[in-house]
């Protein structure tokens, strides 16, 4: 059989429909390009491999299998190591100014597959999901899966306008779930100001929806105030997405979620489904270097003055090298640059003769959902040395230069 009289191949007719309509991260295509040794690439935010606490976990392998294997290296619950949630229920309770319990928190394979396992609780095909816009590539890709309907919510500097989001609702918009990095946004670096918090909550409690606050970077912090999550004003409303992977590595795959307990019971069912449970020993090598907390708070404090130096070094380079061509909005923490190049520009255009020229980026269309912002790009600098990026910087300018004359 080669077709089957609908143009498709015989393989493509077995598909389902959301492995047919599903489409690649754009980011995750484009890192191919940036492996090229050749270029510099700006585009992924990966934790910096230097700060990976190597050593560190090599010795709590070495203990934990020594006294622990045969338990470590066994099937686990599909809540999570108990120790674990009970150390993430108390985090919570301490950096989030909203109280949780270890019966509240579901241990998963990073914070996406939390997302993954809200969006298959809750979502049916055409139900309305308001998300950052421009908002994070991953949490869009998993909540397409479920088919929903996205409405974009513009930011600005304070983080979602919930002013925008009120008057939808009061014009008859009725969404279940609301999307959102409220600390350090993925791909602008906004921070959801306190007042807005609270009104999102607020929304949240009159209109019947769940806020998905995810926060994989509220730890680096580089200037600013600290801020409570959503779920300080209304935890009934609000799911907390949190992850290891920006402060310990990211191949350990352990985040975890908190959220009310009338949702967890349905996300451990769904967890059940999808795989039993999260690796057993990562989850216990994740809990061997959080448990104490001298140990944590000496590698955070690591972390935050070398990415605070990378931050700067980017943003000098830019100022340096394109002046008022580029216009951003210095993020107080996080691991991404947002930027505004000038009117006229079209950033998709503009990676093709970037990568030429030896340096990646994302262009911000690939972040958009209702509004075009063709001249806008995402910059991380969390990976590459301050000398690195300086040259990225310079190389972004010459493609910049090049595309102007084309143009």
């Amino acid at each position: 059989m080669s077709s089957d009289g609908n143009g498709r191949s015989w393989w493509e007719a077995l598909l389902s429909e959301e492995a047919r309509t599903a489409s690649s991260s754009a980011i995750r295509d484009l890192l191919r390009h940036a492996q090229r040794p050749d270029v510099i690439s700006l585009a992924g935010g990966l934790p910096t491999p230097e700060l990976f606490p190597i050593d560190d976990l090599r010795a709590a392998t070495d203990r934990v299998l020594a006294e622990r294997g045969r338990d470590v290296l066994q099937y686990g619950l599909t809540e999570g190591l108990t120790e674990l949630r009970e150390l993430a229920a108390a985090r919570a309770t301490a950096t989030d100014g909203a109280p949780a319990r270890p019966e509240q928190v579901l241990v998963t394979s990073g914070s996406q597959q939390g997302l993954d396992l809200v969006g298959r609780c809750l979502l049916d095909p055409g139900d309305v999901v308001v998300v950052d816009d421009p908002g994070y590539i991953g949490a869009l890709q998993a909540l397409r899966g479920r088919r929903p309907r996205l409405v974009g919510i513009p930011l600005d500097a304070e983080g979602m306008r919930t002013d925008v989001l009120a008057e939808h609702l009061a014009d008859g918009l009725r969404p279940k779930l609301c999307y959102t990095n409220p600390t350090f946004q993925n791909p602008t670096g906004a921070t959801l100001s306190v007042e807005r918090r609270r009104h999102l909550a607020e929304l949240a409690a009159r209109y019947g929806f769940v806020i998905i606050d995810d926060d994989p970077y509220g730890a680096l912090r580089y200037s600013g105030e600290w801020l409570p999550s959503p779920a300080s004003f209304d935890a009934e409303h609000v799911v907390r997405l949190r992850s290891t992977s920006k402060v310990l590595v990211p191949g350990l795959r352990i985040g975890w979620v908190i959220g009310p307990e009338w949702l967890l019971d349905r996300l451990v069912i769904a967890k059940q489904a999808v795989d039993l449970h999260t690796s057993t020993l990562s989850q216990v090598l994740a809990h061997e270097l959080l448990r104490d907390p001298t140990w944590l708070d000496a590698h955070v404090e690591q972390l935050r003055p070398w990415y605070r130096n990378q931050r700067d070094a980017l943003l000098e380079a830019l100022g340096d090298e394109l002046g008022d061509r580029a216009r951003t909005n210095p993020p107080d923490g996080g691991m991404f640059c947002w930027v505004e190049l000038p009117e006229g520009t079209d950033t998709t255009a503009l990676l093709t003769t970037a990568l030429d020229c030896g340096v990646a980026f994302v262009p911000g269309g690939a972040f958009a959902i209702d509004r075009p912002c063709p001249d806008t790009a995402r910059l991380s600098f969390a990976t590459e040395s301050p000398e690195r990026l300086a040259e990225a910087v310079r190389r972004l300018r010459t493609a910049l230069d090049r595309t102007t004359v084309t143009a």
